[in-house]
């Protein structure tokens, strides 16, 4: 069991927790996610890992209440304890000094693009954050990211804060100003991170995005986080498992209509479990938060 020692509300719907897990912290990097087990009958829900503390061994997850599990692991409170977790998986972004790196981040993206963003700075690169939301009201972390970047750019949908428009918007207005961009990075939505790597690619700039594929095991056993990846060397389209290949790829290399296909394919039965929840009143305290 794994107690729960800070929690915080960013948003109505996105929560931050920090759990004394330091088997995580003593090994964690950045670009390494976690699996959370809630409860005895709980589900395996991956996470990125937001932020890790070794002295007092506290990892940090990000996540927003959309589903059975999520709604049910926001309802814990300090002093509770989660029931399982295991990690830090994935293999963790390679950081060089690069240069002048842009790094991109989408809603519940954001906290993802966190530790990369801290971990790039201090490895001598210029870091140029562009953080994109719906509106204002949705923005998280923007204190935080400013203190891991050279330079901090927001974009809302609506205009409510930062530039109207998309991220690409603010990338592409960095492009056209003539600004050398020696790598770009999105982490986001899938549609976020295609729509980037499509910018991008137009002017061979490298992409790096992650994939939150679904998962089950996360060892690479079940095969249910498969992305299909065009190896160049080979020149052909090969099967890779975002879990213990990833969740790092060449975003010019995804196939991004396939990762969206396999996201929503359980989506009616996500729907169910929810409203099932909904109508025995498991989730009803979670619903305060989000």
């Amino acid at each position: 069991m794994y107690r729960i020692a800070e929690k915080k509300n960013l948003t109505e719907d996105i929560i931050m927790l920090g759990v004394e897990a330091p088997h995580i912290t003593k090994n964690a990097r950045a670009g390494n996610f976690i699996v959370v087990i809630n409860d005895e009958k709980g589900e395996r829900v991956p996470l990125t890992i937001y932020d890790w503390n070794p002295q007092k061994g506290i990892v940090y997850m990000v996540f927003q209440t959309v589903g059975t599990s999520t709604y049910k692991l926001g309802q814990r409170e300090v002093g509770e304890s989660i029931f399982a977790i295991a990690g830090p998986l994935g293999r963790p972004f390679e950081v060089n000094k690069y240069g002048n790196v842009v790094i991109i981040g989408g809603g519940v993206g954001v906290p993802a693009i966190f530790p990369i963003a801290r971990s790039l700075k201090e490895a001598g690169n210029k870091v140029t954050s562009i953080m994109g939301f719906r509106t204002k009201g949705l923005i998280i972390l923007e204190e935080e990211m400013k203190s891991v970047s050279s330079e901090l750019k927001l974009a809302t949908n609506d205009g409510s804060k930062g530039v109207k428009g998309l991220v690409t918007d603010v990338l592409q207005s960095m492009i056209d100003a003539g600004e050398k961009i020696d790598l770009v990075i999105a982490i986001g939505p899938a549609i976020m991170m295609k729509v980037v790597s499509d910018l991008t690619r137009k002017y061979n700039l490298k992409t790096i995005v992650s994939l939150n594929a679904v998962m089950v095991d996360a060892s690479g056993m079940c095969g249910g986080c498969r992305v299909t990846i065009k190896d160049k060397d080979e020149g052909k389209d090969k099967v890779y498992y975002s879990c213990v290949d990833g969740p790092d790829f060449d975003g010019h290399d995804v196939d991004f209509d396939e990762l969206m296909s396999r996201q929503a394919a359980y989506k009616p039965e996500e729907a169910q479990s929810l409203n099932h929840c909904r109508l025995n009143g498991i989730i009803n305290k979670a619903e305060k938060n989000g």
